[in-house]
């Protein structure tokens, strides 16, 4: 099997004539770049992906981490692979020049990290998150915590986590118990349980900064009571060094399903009197600084399922190439030689969906990245707004979008491969439980539906969700003369579809039980990522079909016409299930909602 774990002229075509990111070369910030140092950073992405992270990716799912009571056991050599991306530069690329980073781009940084993530699995998230911590720290705490905490993260000396979760509060953080008490020389002394925190004790580093939520006493009930506390694993004296352990303490390790090279732990802080903590900005704001590092983390899941989803594509794509099985119906000599799989009509079937769904979820995780540069670089105060509004509004569908659909096209990769997809001497196995978690943390897939549809829709007077279909309008009438102006009235009835569901269901809000309303939300959450996706798909249609206009070399020929079939494929089998999920929505229909607890 080949070692390539992604399409580099996918890859290609997303950047530069999907997303034209060599444009962004004319912003001030990017001047210093051109499509040549955007492509030597991607390369060396890719070298470090294949020479530490590839030959070890089978030993990290294997064998798991261990906790012997009082340290974490990881395969030792996930640490050189980890330090080789902080010594290339590759932790945080986005970051100034004068930070050590590359002043690269978002979307490029995406795809410079896109042959880390395909193959590092989820390892690569003690990388990720740590940036994230570093983000929301340098976004909203003071210069003294920027200095004390942010800059030794940049540097790979420290990493960063999230701790959220409680034993008894998951995804409702208005429950949340862990407290938060004054000093008398005004510090804070942190005391509770968190679960299921990544990277939450290991030894790559040399401290793990951990961003708590925790209740002050005598803060107000509810999420408007909660604030964020920076609690490292040890203390840091005046000059940088470690000092004294803090009084977090790892109670244990929960054994997962996938992502076995990423610690998922149990802490305890201030079994000992009190973990030492320092708050960040102002008390009771800590949800929504919180908000920063999950918005950020949500792109990330959905980024990471997606090239997940991807990886298993490509890998179950080089095997139905290579493996020789069957014939055709067609064919009635026996004792003709067997076809490569790839020639038999299911398994291109098998493989085109793959290929939807993959591509798909990867050039909308991009377009999310695209507008995070935009938000920040664009040359209008107008353009900045615009690019935020679209970018709050869609990070529900770019969370649980490509993380409900990438696991399915792992799923499909297993099935191509038949008995060699199940066993773990291929990775499909494991890229499918890798991404099983996707639809569950930073919010479940029920929870990013509440958020879309009780939230984002409505919100500052349905401004993210007018700015989304005017988006999507104009990429219509795009269409409409060229060769695929069918498929932009399929897009323009769906996106019409769309709108007559959003209207009945908020309507009728103002008259029946929410709960009933909303409890087809998932099913508004699918309608809507599937209309996005096949505008993403007549995107890269229009593309393509530029592309071909081009009168390329063949193989670029075969590659273009292979993105128009995806299209295709997901205009004619997946843009009509919108239908349904519709029909469910604008009845308010009441299945599930009726079953009682007692009838189960």
């Amino acid at each position: 099997m080949a070692a390539q774990a992604l399409s580099e002229r996918d890859l290609a075509f997303m950047l530069y004539e999907l997303f034209d990111a060599e444009s962004l070369t004319k912003r001030p910030r990017y001047a210093d770049h051109s499509r040549d140092t955007f492509d030597a950073a991607i390369e060396t992405g890719k070298t470090v992906a294949l020479k530490h992270f590839l030959p070890i990716r089978q030993q990290v799912d294997i064998n798991e981490p261990t906790f012997d009571g009082e340290r974490v056991h990881l395969l030792p050599e996930i640490k050189p692979a980890l330090d080789a991306i902080i010594e290339a530069g590759l932790a945080a690329p986005e970051t100034d020049f004068e930070d050590g980073g590359m002043q690269l781009p978002l979307i490029v940084t995406n795809a410079v990290q896109a042959h880390l993530w395909a193959a590092a699995s989820t390892t690569f998230g003690y990388i990720s998150l740590t940036n994230a911590n570093a983000n929301l720290i340098e976004a909203h705490g003071s210069p003294e915590q920027v200095e004390k905490w942010v800059k030794p993260m940049r540097e790979g000396r420290f990493m960063g986590t999230m701790a959220m979760t409680e034993p008894g509060a998951g995804s409702g953080l208005a429950d949340l118990t862990t407290t938060a008490t004054r000093d008398e020389d005004g510090g804070y002394r942190i005391t509770g349980n968190k679960i299921f925190i990544s990277g939450g004790d290991h030894e790559l580093s040399e401290n793990i900064v951990h961003l708590v939520l925790a209740r002050v006493k005598g803060a107000p009930k509810g999420v408007k009571g909660i604030s964020l506390f920076i609690v490292p694993k040890f203390l840091v004296n005046e000059d940088g060094s470690n000092g004294e352990r803090n009084d977090v303490a790892l109670a244990g390790l929960f054994h997962k399903m996938g992502g076995r090279g990423h610690t998922s732990t149990a802490l305890s802080f201030g079994e000992k009197g009190g973990a030492v903590g320092y708050l960040v900005g102002e008390e009771n704001r800590g949800l929504m600084y919180m908000f920063h590092m999950m918005n950020e983390a949500r792109i990330m899941v959905g980024t990471g399922a997606a090239i997940t989803a991807l990886t298993g594509y490509q890998y179950s794509l080089d095997y139905a190439r290579e493996r020789p099985q069957g014939r055709l119906l067609a064919n009635k000599d026996p004792e003709s030689s067997p076809i490569n799989i790839i020639e038999h009509p299911d398994v291109r079937r098998m493989l085109l969906t793959q290929k939807a769904y993959a591509e798909g979820a990867y050039a909308l995780c991009l377009y999310g990245s695209q507008l995070a540069d935009d938000e920040k670089t664009a040359e209008t105060e107008a353009e900045r707004a615009h690019a935020h509004t679209l970018l709050d509004f869609l990070t529900p569908i770019i969370k649980s979008w490509p993380s409900e659909y990438g696991p399915q096209a792992n799923s499909l990769a297993i099935q191509v491969m038949g008995g060699h997809g199940y066993i773990n001497e291929h990775p499909v196995e494991m890229f499918y439980r890798d991404n099983r978690l996707n639809p569950i943390h930073e919010g479940t897939t029920g929870i990013q539906s509440l958020d879309l549809l009780g939230r984002k829709v409505p919100m500052n007077k349905f401004a993210g969700y007018r700015a989304v279909l005017a988006e999507m309008q104009q990429t219509i009438e795009q269409a409409r003369d060229s060769e695929l102006s069918l498929f932009a009235a399929d897009l323009q009835a769906a996106l019409e579809e769309l709108q007559q569901a959003t209207s009945a269901v908020l309507g009728a809000t103002a008259e029946k039980n929410p709960d009933l309303v909303f409890s087809n939300s998932v099913s508004y959450l699918e309608m809507f990522g599937h209309v996005v996706i096949a505008w993403i798909w007549l995107r890269q249609g229009l593309a393509a079909d530029a592309g071909l206009q081009r009168n390329p070399h063949p193989e670029d020929e075969h590659f273009y016409r292979g993105k128009l079939q995806a299209m295709q494929y997901f205009f004619r089998s997946e843009l009509p299930k919108i239908y349904h999920w519709s029909k469910l929505v604008k009845e308010i229909d009441s299945t599930s909602f009726d079953m009682q607890p007692e009838w189960f």
